[in-house]
Parts: C-alpha cells; sequence; structure tokens
C-alpha cells in the first residue's frame, strides 16, 4: 500500500551523523511512512552507513550521481517519493518521536493547509542544544499562506527553517515545479514560499526537530553571498507578484538581511569560542 507520508534524505558526506539522523526518523510514532534516502556520490563512507538500515522494510536505499548541486538530490528523493505528504531532513539533523504525528494531525484539521511547519532546536556538532524553540516569528495555527509568505519576507529571514521543521503536500511540490534552485543559498525557504501560495500554512509553535551547526559552517564571504541572493528572491517575489509584496516590504525585508546575516555572523564566532577552537 502506498504510504501517507515520505521522509526523504538527500544524504552529501553525513557520515559523522547519518546513523543518528536515520535513528530518529525511523523512531517516529507515526507508522504509515517511508523513509527514502540517495547518497550523492559522498567520499566519507556515508553510504556504507546507510547500508546498515536496508533490511528494514521501510526504508529505500538510493545513489545519485556526483554534479548537478544540492538540488540534484533533493529533487531525486523527492520525485521518488510515493506519500501525500513530504518531509526532507538533509543527513545531519534530528527529528523528535512525535514530529510525523503531530505535523500528520495538522493536515487532518485543516484541509485548507498544504504545509506545516514547526520551531526548531539548533544543536552543536555534539548534538547540545544551544538554541531553543526558533523560528516561525510569532505565527500561531492556521494562516493564510499569502500571510504567511509575506511575513518571512519582511522579518528578513527564513521563518519556517530548515525542512526537517516542514511536512508538505507532494502534489504541490511537484506543481511547483519541485525544489526551487533560482537562488540556490535559499533553496527551502523559495520553495516553501511558491508552496504556500497555493493554500494556509500551519505554524506549531514547539520543537520538533533539530537543526545541526558547526564553528565553521558560514564564513563571512558565504553569509554576503547568502544575504545578495535573499535580496535577489525578495525582488523576483515583487516583480512576479505585485499584490503579495510592496516596494515598501521588500526594503523592510532585505535591510533586515543584512541585520540577520550579521547576527549569524556573532552566532557563529560565539560558537567558535564556546568550542575552544
Amino acid at each position: 500500500m502506498t504510504p501517507r507520508v515520505s521522509v526523504v534524505i538527500p544524504a552529501y558526506n553525513n557520515a559523522e551523523y547519518i546513523v543518528e539522523t536515520m535513528e530518529s526518523v525511523l523512531a517516529q510514532d507515526y507508522e504509515d511512512l517511508e523513509v527514502i534516502v540517495a547518497d550523492h556520490s559522498s567520499a566519507d563512507g556515508t553510504a556504507a552507513l546507510l547500508a546498515r538500515f536496508a533490511d528494514d522494510p521501510r526504508v529505500t536505499l538510493l545513489t545519485t550521481e556526483a554534479g548537478g548541486g544540492a538540488v540534484r538530490n533533493w529533487n531525486r528523493v523527492s520525485q521518488q517519493a510515493r506519500g501525500e505528504l513530504v518531509k526532507l531532513v538533509c543527513g545531519d539533523d534530528l527529528l523528535e518521536p512525535t514530529a510525523v504525528s503531530e505535523q500528520v494531525a495538522e493536515f487532518d484539521a485543516h484541509p485548507s493547509a498544504v504545509l506545516v511547519a514547526s520551531q526548531r532546536d539548533i544543536v552543536d556538532h555534539h548534538g547540545v542544544r544551544v538554541v531553543r524553540k526558533r523560528g516561525l516569528a510569532g505565527l500561531r495555527g492556521l494562516v493564510d499562506g499569502r500571510v504567511a509568505a509575506r511575513r518571512t519576507v519582511v522579518v528578513g529571514s527564513n521563518i519556517f527553517g530548515e525542512p526537517a521543521c516542514v511536512l508538505l503536500r507532494r502534489d504541490v511540490l511537484a506543481e511547483v515545479g519541485w525544489w526551487c534552485n533560482d537562488h540556490p543559498f535559499v533553496i527551502d525557504e523559495a520553495t516553501y514560499i511558491a508552496v504556500m501560495l497555493h493554500g494556509d500554512v500551519v505554524a506549531l509553535p514547539r520543537s520538533l526537530a533539530s537543526f545541526r551547526i558547526s564553528a565553521t559552517q558560514w564564513s563571512v564571504a558565504l553569509v554576503k553571498e547568502q544575504s545578495s541572493q535573499v535580496h535577489g528572491m525578495h525582488r523576483a517575489l515583487r516583480a512576479e507578484d505585485p499584490a503579495l509584496l510592496s516596494a515598501r516590504d521588500v526594503r523592510v525585508g532585505n535591510a533586515r538581511v543584512v541585520l540577520m546575516a550579521f547576527l549569524r555572523r556573532m552566532t557563529y564566532v560565539w560558537l567558535r569560542r564556546r568550542m575552544g577552537s
């Protein structure tokens, strides 16, 4: 029978964490799911570690040839999904045991929803929580998708978090052309916006996932490039749908992107010092 939910994992050089990630996914208290994993030609032994899960009937293991950037593997696992609902989990992030069941319940309660998002914790490379209940910028419950899209732009940050925080409808993801790579550093946020313009969003103000960061994850140059791409995404949204965003919305959002980039840099400086590196 076709599962209701597909948890899809685009793995790439995640040997240090992939087993922990897989175990958190397979520990879900929701049973009607499949787990599709594609290793993107990792060079660190990720594929060998994944092989230990091959006998689990819920798990399908795939390989993806090198090249094409993250979007190639994100689309590969998502397009292989058979479920009505899809959750993408990167190969170093974690789910709480009730993540899937709680989000499915919101789809059942709100048929107009196309996306359900929760808050998340941020953990270091040891799995120690450094930030709790991050995200959503005050959104709660059922929210019109256009309101939610405008909110994430004006805040100047991806308020919906990494894909592990999000469960979305596969048919709508397919309708918008799968994961949007027009601005690769915001592939998740850009795709969420495209999806939520097709319906409502449910915001759950509790942490159901953990996103892992390391002290060396972001360089100053990388933060600047990400900020530039967010600015570009905002301008493109305004051009495509002037009724969604005003010129002022874009100006405010772009100004806040710069502030958020500065705060992100300070966070990583603090983390580096905390870890003694």
